[in-house]
């Protein structure tokens, strides 16, 4: 009989459990399956007031004590005003197409699978740029906790 084997973190550390079946092996959910919930960001209902507006807003997706989840999308203007979290690193992630943003720590563009941290207090912006699409999608996380980079300490599989 072939054992499955499960990789569980607890408290940093590893331990791998031993199955005779596959852990999601289940019969179903009874109560409560949409915490397991997908979107389709790009679904038009997922649609922020900032698509075609410089002083709108993203569409908050989640939200919890320290940490919330919006979707951003932007598509004819940019951001024609500074903005600043005091409560909030910023943590963005492209998703689509482009956009080049400027802080009061330098200019960064941002492309597909780019991934840029906003330490809280920092001015910036979003601005169009030469590799714009008709329309720019990002996730941006607002997280209060100090977020500690280690990534480079990560061990290579």
């Amino acid at each position: 009989m072939t054992k499955f084997r499960e990789l569980v973190t607890i408290n940093g550390k590893n331990v791998v459990l031993l199955h005779d079946e596959p852990p999601v092996r289940n019969a179903g959910v009874a109560e409560r399956e949409e915490i397991f919930r997908m979107l389709n960001i790009f679904d038009e209902k997922y649609r922020p007031a900032n698509y075609d507006k410089a002083d709108g807003s993203p569409l908050r997706l989640y939200t919890s004590n320290t940490c919330k989840v919006d979707v951003s999308k932007r598509s004819k203007e940019d951001m024609g005003f500074w903005h600043r979290n005091i409560d909030d690193h910023e943590i963005i992630f492209c998703v689509k197409g482009a956009l080049r943003w400027e802080t009061e720590m330098g200019t960064k563009t941002m492309h597909p699978g780019d991934m840029l941290l906003i330490p809280k207090g920092i001015a910036h912006r979003s601005m169009l740029c030469e590799d714009s699409l008709e329309e720019n999608v990002l996730i941006e996380l607002k997280v209060q906790d100090e977020p500690i980079y280690v990534g480079d300490n990560t061990p290579k599989k």
